[in-house]
């Protein structure tokens, strides 16, 4: 078994695009995207429309993949036209992206290397920790990780953490913010002024489907049955990217939709590995073929879900 510098050396024979893959990857995500949208607002059948929407959310998921993986510099680096979309797509999506790369950034520096950091991650606190805290404490704690709070991704992770609250706590700072929050109710109102339906089907459910997917499966990547967490003096990048990131198994049709970001200890190993070549590294490093796993079995989900606290004494993850 390699050590985590020749693992780094390994993953790097993947941490290359094909430049003219990731553009087909964009554009046919867009066109997929548009093209739904456009289905949402047909005189017909309103099932058909509201199928057609909540698609639309699941595509909007991939094209977050891409954004992600863009602010990683692992597709499109350098291109002034992928900048110019990649931004219009986070301001609308209230994803500014100065903010999304810091604190991404700081989530892939220190994942799961201090219990109860929260920036870019879902917060975690030991058995010992809660029991000390106060109620108030407790009950923010418990409504973060709730999975009410999660479904709502839309508000909850997305218009307060990621564009409010940074607003909030340094408005000079996250001016960036404010043109994410004009953006995204400027195209709200007009929208609506087309009709309270077009403005639900076009943008609201595939935000709000996009939105609850992503934060669940950003939650399930590293609060898992099977996660290592390990102290600081115990950390390490790449054990954290093996043991404390889980594979997500999906079937192709999901894999496409996610971008196959369930291949979530691998990325942490390599951000700089294009989403589309994940599959590939894994299948090629046999250090990455062990990993902890879940799934989106509600069985899988449950089990996920029901994961509160971090207790130091058995080395896992448990319920209230």
């Amino acid at each position: 078994m390699r050590n985590g510098k020749q693992l780094l050396i390994a993953s790097k024979e993947f941490a290359s695009e094909f430049r003219w893959l990731s553009w087909w990857h964009l554009w046919s995500t867009l066109a997929a995207l548009t093209i739904l949208l456009g289905i949402s607002i047909l005189e017909i059948p309103l099932a058909f429309r509201l199928v057609s929407s909540v698609t639309a959310g699941l595509v909007c998921v991939r094209l977050f993949i891409l954004y992600h993986d863009y602010q990683h510099s692992a597709i499109l680096d350098g291109s002034i036209i992928a900048r110019v979309v990649m931004t219009v797509y986070g301001l609308i999506t209230l994803n500014p992206p100065s903010i999304w790369n810091r604190s991404h950034n700081h989530h892939h520096k220190h994942n799961s290397k201090a219990f109860g950091a929260s920036i870019g991650s879902f917060p975690i606190m030991t058995t010992e920790s809660y029991a000390l805290a106060t109620r108030s404490e407790k009950f923010e704690y418990a409504a973060t990780r709730h999975p009410v709070t999660i479904a709502l991704g839309y508000f909850s992770v997305f218009m307060w953490g990621m564009t409010l609250q940074p607003l909030v706590n340094d408005p000079r700072k996250h001016l960036e913010s404010v043109a994410a929050l004009a953006v995204h109710f400027s195209l709200m109102a007009y929208l609506a002024t087309w009709g309270v339906d077009i403005m639900l089907l076009v943008m609201i459910i595939p935000l709000m489907v996009a939105s609850g997917i992503g934060a669940y499966l950003f939650y399930a990547q590293h609060n898992f049955p099977a996660a290592d967490l390990r102290p600081r003096p115990e950390w390490s990048h790449v054990e954290a990217a093996l043991r404390s990131s889980s594979f997500i198994t999906m079937g192709p049709v999901m894999n496409w939709f996610t971008g196959n970001i369930g291949y979530h200890h691998v990325h942490h190993l390599n951000a700089r590995i294009p989403f589309y070549r994940l599959p590939a590294a894994m299948d090629a490093i046999v250090e990455l073929q062990s990993p902890g796993t879940s799934s989106l079995h509600p069985r899988d989900i449950f089990a996920c879900l029901r994961l509160k606290l971090w207790n130091a004494d058995t080395g896992k993850f448990v319920g209230f």
